[in-house]
């Protein structure tokens, strides 16, 4: 019998409507926030829940030879870990060890962003409501949706017929706060993983929802903090006069690498240049969404982007350079603020970086730039918190992008599109560098509106199931790929 993918469509909304949302509906009821935003996760048991809610439901899949653990190294939030043999069609051969030598590896995380209040009349992040086609709640897009889609095609292949080759999936709990503890999950696995020739990774986003958006490229990112001393203490503003503002001397210290009137980055070792196919596939998918950048932003009235097409906002995006403040310390509220001088100022400071950038070098240069002869004398430190690469894919296989135009005509009536994202999964250039022959399958459903890390985060379900439906059928043609027993 060959794949079926009606049959496999089917068994998806069954699964998505009677199983899975409900239990998606109960995960976006834990507030397990990553650790970078609770200090607490160790002993407050709340990642505990979520791990504890997900691996129940996907250890009563009916799958066939199906091992879940949940592993955890000291100092580390869990993993979740499933395993599942290759059908019995599609039986890859194996090294001197046993170990299997033909992976596919599913990734996807459980931690959410913090709450980021407030939601609009009616919305909570942590109350699930589903509202037509959408299921509001923090963390049910990003990315809580994905050990079910994973799960919810690895049982519709099956069901419909189709062939896989081993499958192990690794959902992990410290995406949020950049992924510092799965490296030493992958070290501790590499034995077990064995060669994986297919990554799919479900924490990416889409252009639209009316067809399948593949990822292509990820900037990287410094996450860092910029603080300025110019006082012991602080002092009425009245009787300060020849004393500069600590915030003014940050702003003129931000000017050194950031155009204050244009946003453009000023250092090169943050440029890279973009890959004439990446031009051209952002070319075609701008071509395909079509409207104003404005479109796709909520700005408030009168406003508008500094872009001037949807083209330059996805190239934009993609692959230049940007630094945004998303934090500050040293300030008080308004409403409690006295008329003093004050001290310091510290900025949280978050730079993303075209995905082929040395983050360790660009990071080395800004800290240079911004620290070097500090006005008036000034004490001025950058502390570099975080500096990760971005990825690039590597170059489509015939038969991975064969299926991607398969799937998606089959899922969603609608041919496949390519984009880079703006954000960042530190996973993928740790897996591009460690299994450099591998494919890779990277999609999602953080599309229009959806807003992750903000208020009113949804996922779109028809969405979701379509992915599930893709994976399900990629897998299949991944078992009958060229090369391969």
């Amino acid at each position: 019998m060959s794949f079926s993918p009606d049959i496999a469509a089917g068994h998806i909304d069954d699964l998505w409507s009677a199983s899975i949302l409900p239990v998606l509906q109960d995960y976006i009821a834990i507030p397990n926030q990553s650790p970078a935003f609770d200090a607490e996760w160790a002993t407050n048991g709340l990642i505990d829940q979520a791990v504890e809610l997900l691996q129940n439901w996907a250890a009563a899949r009916p799958i066939e030879g199906l091992t879940l653990e949940v592993l955890r190294l000291p100092g580390c939030t869990p993993v979740i870990l499933i395993d599942i043999p290759a059908t019995h069609a599609a039986e890859a051969a194996a090294g001197s060890d046993g170990t299997p030598i033909d992976t596919v590896l599913l990734y996807g995380h459980l931690d959410k962003q913090p709450p980021m209040l407030p939601w609009r009349d009616g919305l909570d992040p942590w109350t699930p409501v589903v509202d037509g086609d959408r299921l509001y709640g923090r963390g049910g897009a990003d990315d809580g949706y994905a050990l079910f889609a994973a799960l919810g095609a690895i049982e519709a292949n099956q069901a419909a017929g189709g062939t896989h080759r081993r499958c192990v999936v690794l959902i992990e709990a410290s995406e949020e706060s950049g992924s510092p503890d799965l490296p030493a999950y992958v070290d501790h696995l590499q034995g077990r993983l064995g060669a994986v020739s297919l990554v799919v990774t479900l924490d990416s986003g889409c252009a639209n929802y009316d067809q399948l958006w593949v990822t292509t490229s990820l900037r990287g990112l410094i996450d860092g903090e910029l603080r300025v001393d110019i006082l012991t203490e602080g002092v009425h503003s009245g009787m300060s006069a020849g004393v500069p503002d600590s915030f003014r001397i940050a702003r003129h210290l931000l000017s050194r690498v950031e155009d204050d009137a244009t946003g453009r980055i000023l250092l090169e070792d943050l440029w890279a240049p973009i890959p004439a196919e990446r031009t051209q596939q952002t070319a075609d998918a701008a071509a395909t969404i079509g409207g104003d950048p404005a479109d796709d932003l909520p700005l408030v009235a009168g406003a508008h982007p500094s872009v001037a097409s949807v083209t330059e906002l996805m190239t934009a995006r993609a692959w230049h350079p940007s630094l945004t403040v998303i934090g500050a310390a040293g300030l008080p509220d308004v409403r409690a603020a006295g008329n003093v001088l004050r001290p310091s100022t510290t900025l949280g400071l978050s730079f993303r970086l075209p995905p082929r950038v040395d983050a360790k070098a660009a990071a080395a240069a800004v800290k240079q730039v911004v620290e070097a002869d500090p006005p008036y004398g000034a004490q001025v430190t950058l502390t570099v918190n975080q500096a990760e690469p971005g990825w690039d894919a590597p170059a489509t296989a015939g038969w991975l992008a064969d299926a991607i135009e398969v799937a998606s005509t089959e899922t969603f009536g609608a041919p496949a599109r390519a984009l880079g994202i703006g954000g960042s999964i530190p996973f993928m250039a740790m897996l591009g560098q460690r299994y450099p022959a591998a494919q890779f399958l990277v999609v999602g459903v953080l599309g229009p509106a959806s807003n992750a890390h903000g208020p009113n985060e949804f996922l779109h379900l028809p969405t979701a199931r379509h992915l599930t439906a893709t994976v399900a059928r990629i897998l299949d043609a991944h078992a009958h790929r060229a090369g391969t027993t």
